[in-house]
């Protein structure tokens, strides 16, 4: 008995399978004990049998109790585990507890059937331990003894494996949904791309908005969402593998995917999966993904180079199709590649300082008087050189980037509008550009406060600028609110670039701004083109009616300036006049031509700022 245990404990540590070891420790109990057929039975989560080990039981008797849910009569080892005690048949042929399902074992010469429950260390029941004879009789002493030590045997190597099987799967499955993770991930794409055909196709898939949830009704919320994104994701794609390799981002792995389309159908079932209402807690969520991805071979043949262009083709598909589908195509992989150099620039400049703010004036038309500057993100690079904001505008499609660009300008402009105050020289307002980002933040006003607070600057003195782009997006109500707060601060509004995107003069009266700026388009246009003519008059026209400020944008000439004038516009900006310049020199402009306070009150102009 003791060569028995040290043996089996000894396969344990080393980690042999553990059907081996049940089969082998059977083999060893039927040579100490003639006369008996040994096996081992564990029990499921759903509390049915499941044959483990029993060499010499014959195979349709072990097959008869599988999937068989335990009773206190389902023979010797269902009833067992039942009551957690053992039981011991000694006539299989009359025993009440055998009824039904002892024909088997009879058959086969089976005559009698003592079976032990096995024991977990917390309690639980995890299986049974039993002896068939082939005469009607119970157990002797000896047996008595060997089914003691089998038992607790068994009860390590059982519950070995669970400790095995529990840890592989917390190494290789998402705990949230289920779904295999990260690593696996790594793994099955290695494996596909390790040898030809490369008959697969790669997608990965992004949850969108999964931060507002978080963030609007709790973490809880956000589990929630990832769980039922999952769920749907696996519903759809058939002998397809999805992973959950991130916070809020998926991948499926397509077997034998060899043609564009088949991928697109398949993404067009997850996403068609998506917009049924997630309820949580009385609260309803409307799921909605992004996917990009890459076809086996054709967009890439080694695991590497095809998870960067799925991950282009998804950064590319967030940025220009959110909530919906773009594989890989040829030419992506240098725009984005150049994207992300630039972002890392800007980074780095904004890390280093060199995020600086240039000044435009804005003007009286009729006076050439300056009414208010417009502050113009430039980047200044090592070598000194300043460049435009048309430069890095793609890295500000970075909703970060652009969070921390406003900041820094944020600052920056504050900064110079105080030190302009200490040295005596009058101004009335300063503009800067917000995006998206900074709304969907939802710290905008306190960021503003703060800073001006800090520089001792009355908040009375910013324009905040937003682009129709910015008015269209995000939740109505959100940016609504937002501009409200702003504006009971005395902080004015401006709608720049107004015309070239997706308001329409309905919006003017959910969104009341204080300025209108005409895009530099119409004015460039209106001279040789009468509709754009049209469309500038009629923005004058309804801007005044509003009690709006309207300021044209792009005046290059003293024909634009006059042609302006005539149609009634009074406030403007662009290369006629000035162009950007540093806070030192714009200052003396100020100095020079800027509007006296007592004439103020007769423009009102409210300029703006931009990143453009």
């Amino acid at each position: 008995m003791q060569h028995l245990q040290n043996e089996t404990l000894e396969a344990i540590a080393q980690g042999e399978a553990l059907h081996a070891i049940m089969n082998r420790l059977c083999l060893r109990v039927e040579a100490i004990a003639p006369g008996v057929t040994c096996s081992v039975v564990t029990v499921d989560a759903q509390h049915c049998l499941q044959p483990l080990a029993g060499p010499s039981l014959p195979a349709d008797c072990a097959a008869a109790i599988s999937g068989v849910p335990i009773g206190p009569a389902v023979g010797s080892c269902g009833t067992a585990i039942f009551r957690g005690a053992p039981v011991g048949v000694s006539d299989i042929a009359t025993d009440p507890l055998w009824n039904g399902v002892a024909q088997g074992c009879l058959a086969h010469g089976l005559r009698a059937c003592w079976s032990s429950p096995i024991n977990a260390r917390d309690g639980r029941v995890i299986g049974s331990f039993a002896f068939y004879y082939d005469q009607p009789r119970g157990p002797n002493d000896l047996e008595r003894q060997i089914v003691a030590t089998c038992v607790h045997l068994c009860a390590i190597a059982i519950e070995h494996e669970e400790v095995q099987s529990r840890n592989l799967r917390l190494a290789y499955y998402d705990t949230l949904t289920g779904l295999p993770n990260r690593v696996s991930f790594n793994d099955a794409i290695m494996r596909a791309t390790s040898a030809p055909p490369l008959d697969y196709g790669l997608m990965l898939i992004d949850i969108d908005h999964l931060k507002t949830v978080n963030d609007t009704m709790g973490h809880a919320a956000g589990d929630a969402l990832i769980a039922a994104v999952g769920t749907r994701i696996q519903s759809v794609i058939g002998e397809a593998t999805a992973f959950r390799i991130g916070g809020d981002e998926f991948a499926v792995l397509l077997p034998q995917s060899t043609r564009a389309v088949q991928m697109r159908m398949v993404a067009a079932a997850i996403i068609a999966a998506m917009p049924a209402v997630l309820d949580h807690e009385g609260h309803g969520i409307i799921p909605s993904v992004t996917i990009g991805a890459a076809l086996g071979g054709e967009d890439g043949h080694d695991s590497v180079t095809l998870r960067q262009n799925a991950d282009f083709a998804l950064y590319h598909a967030k940025e220009t199709k959110r909530g919906g589908y773009v594989r890989f195509k040829q030419g992506l992989r240098t725009s984005m590649t150049r994207r992300l150099q630039t972002r890392r620039d800007v980074d780095l400049a904004l890390t280093d300082g060199r995020l600086v703010p240039y000044y435009q004036p804005v003007v009286r038309i009729d006076t050439n008087e300056i009414v208010g500057i417009e502050a113009l993100a430039r980047m200044r690079l090592p070598d000194g050189r300043i460049v435009s904001a048309s430069e890095f505008q793609e890295a500000m499609l970075d909703p970060k980037v652009a969070h921390r660009i406003t900041g820094q300008m944020l600052g920056a402009v504050a900064t110079d509008m105080a030190a302009w105050q200490r040295a005596g020289i009058h101004f009335q307002h300063v503009g800067l550009n917000v995006t998206s980002a900074d709304f969907e933040k939802g710290d905008l006003v306190q960021r503003i406060v703060k800073a001006m607070d800090r520089a001792g600057v009355a908040p009375k003195h910013l324009v905040i600028e937003i682009t129709e782009r910015v008015f269209m997006g995000g939740r109505k109500d959100g940016v609504a609110r937002t501009i409200e707060a702003l504006r009971e601060r005395g902080i004015r509004v401006a709608l720049d670039d107004f015309g070239t995107g997706f308001a329409s003069l309905t919006h003017l009266l959910d969104f009341p701004v204080n300025i209108i700026k005409i895009d530099r388009s119409f004015i460039a246009a209106a001279q040789s083109s009468a509709k754009s003519s049209v469309i500038v008059e009629a923005m004058v026209v309804i801007a005044n009616r509003l009690g709006m400020k309207i300021i044209a944008e792009g005046i290059e000439t003293p024909e634009q300036a006059q042609w302006l004038q005539v149609m009634g516009c009074r406030l403007g900006q662009g290369y006629l006049y000035a162009q950007a310049m540093p806070a030192g020199i714009v200052s003396g402009l100020i100095q020079r031509f800027g509007q006296k306070a007592d004439s103020e009150t007769q423009a009102q102009p409210g300029p703006v700022a931009t990143a453009a």
